[in-house]
């Protein structure tokens, strides 16, 4: 058989599933026998030390033997040397069933992008008795799965999935890094922000042929899950805060800096006015802090590039920020000059604890924000230079054009 015959490969993790490994070969083989389908079986083998790459090599699979621990790096290797202009992966305990292969494969033919399994009954999937922790089934997946469309915009009704299809070219656009269990996310988050065409398939979860404890660890795992979705959604984890704290706090420097404000019984004075300052400092560093993650994304291909966040970028060059500090701090500086002459006035003495603070709050204020804005720009700046690879590349490709 050519490679270029093969249609479909399937791709299987493996670490020690001897019990499992035959079962699930076999299973994917005859789908290709019953549906015409020219395809081949990939076992990544992950280290295992019983007999599960005998078992997967006499059962026609083809085996290739992983160095890089991790689920992540299993399935990267296995994909990398798949054939198929089609993928299909799946665990490889017996938890599902790869004779229903044929299922994404019609789905791939007829245009999708990415095919994920959904074993939930609200997306007509099945889970069998016992084949998921209750944890997992109420808690886990459903929380990752709703994180995942608020974030990512996904709209699949299971993230967690492990039975999935997917173009082996737009597997190539995805470009995805994570060698742990964070691939399955990564995978399903890098197909929502590429925009790829992706569909749902329901199957059933059955529970897994092994005897021994499973590989997946469900506080570890979930927290990696939940902490890598967090990584890849700056706009998220600091720019809707950081924008939130900004705007709440400036508001209250400018209310409280005309005098105290009363609602109903509560007054807010001039330990409202501190704590407002606070709030709106520490929004805009956490807000920056989004703006150097975003940057940093952006250019070394972690997110994809959108329209929005390219012209905020290019609004925050450098000669821009740095004569934005400067205006606001020079403000602060004619405030805070402003506030001396008030203290001159009182003949250098005591003067009003309740009132000159009002001014002094805000002046202070807009001297940090001044501050931090220009050295904004220049982190903004460091971030945005073309890497190494990149001014080589632009380098060689100018010398082949002059020759």
């Amino acid at each position: 058989m050519c490679d270029s015959d093969i249609e479909v490969s399937v791709v299987m993790p493996c670490l020690n599933e001897a019990e499992t490994i035959g079962i699930c070969v076999d299973k994917a083989l005859a789908a290709f026998a019953n549906y015409q389908i020219v395809g081949e079986v990939v076992v990544a083998d992950n280290g295992s030390t019983d007999s599960s790459k005998d078992i997967a090599y006499a059962k026609g699979a083809r085996v290739t033997e992983v160095q890089q621990r991790g689920y992540g790096a299993a399935l990267a290797d296995g994909i990398a040397k798949a054939r198929g202009k089609f993928i299909v992966m799946g665990d490889a305990d017996d938890s599902y069933d790869f004779s229903e292969v044929p299922k994404f494969i019609d789905r791939l033919r007829n245009g999708a992008d990415f095919v994920i399994g959904c074993r939930f009954p609200r997306g007509g999937g099945n889970i069998l008795p016992g084949a998921m922790p209750p944890l997992h089934r109420w808690l886990g997946t459903p929380v990752l799965t709703f994180l995942s469309a608020l974030f990512f915009q996904t709209r699949i009704s299971d993230i967690n999935c492990g039975m999935r299809g997917f173009r082996k070219s737009a597997y190539e656009r995805m470009a995805i890094r994570s060698l742990g269990m964070e691939f399955a996310s990564e995978m399903v988050m890098k197909a929502s922000l590429l925009g790829l065409k992706t569909e749902e398939v329901p199957i059933t979860l059955y529970p897994d042929g092994r005897k021994r404890r499973p590989h997946l660890r469900t506080w570890r795992d979930g927290w990696r899950h939940l902490r890598f979705m967090l990584l890849y959604s700056p706009r998220w984890l600091f720019i809707i805060p950081g924008t939130s704290l900004l705007i709440a706090g400036l508001a209250g420097v400018a209310i409280l800096s005309t005098g105290p404000l009363r609602i109903g019984q509560v007054v807010f004075s001039l330990n409202s006015h501190v704590v407002s300052a606070m709030s709106a400092l520490l929004g805009f560093q956490i807000l920056t802090f989004g703006l150097f993650a975003k940057s940093y994304a952006l250019h070394q291909g972690l997110l994809p590039s959108g329209r929005p966040t390219d012209r905020l970028l290019s609004l925050l060059r450098l000669e821009h920020t740095a004569i934005a500090g400067m205006l606001i701090s020079l403000a602060g500086v004619g405030l805070l000059i402003w506030a001396v002459f008030i203290w001159q006035e009182a003949g250098f003495g005591q003067l009003d604890p309740m009132e000159v603070p009002r001014i002094v709050i805000p002046s202070v204020t807009m001297i940090i924000f001044g501050a931090q804005f220009i050295f904004a720009g220049f982190i903004l700046g460091l971030l945005s230079l073309n890497p190494p690879e990149t001014r080589y590349q632009s380098s060689s490709n100018s010398v082949d054009k002059e020759r």
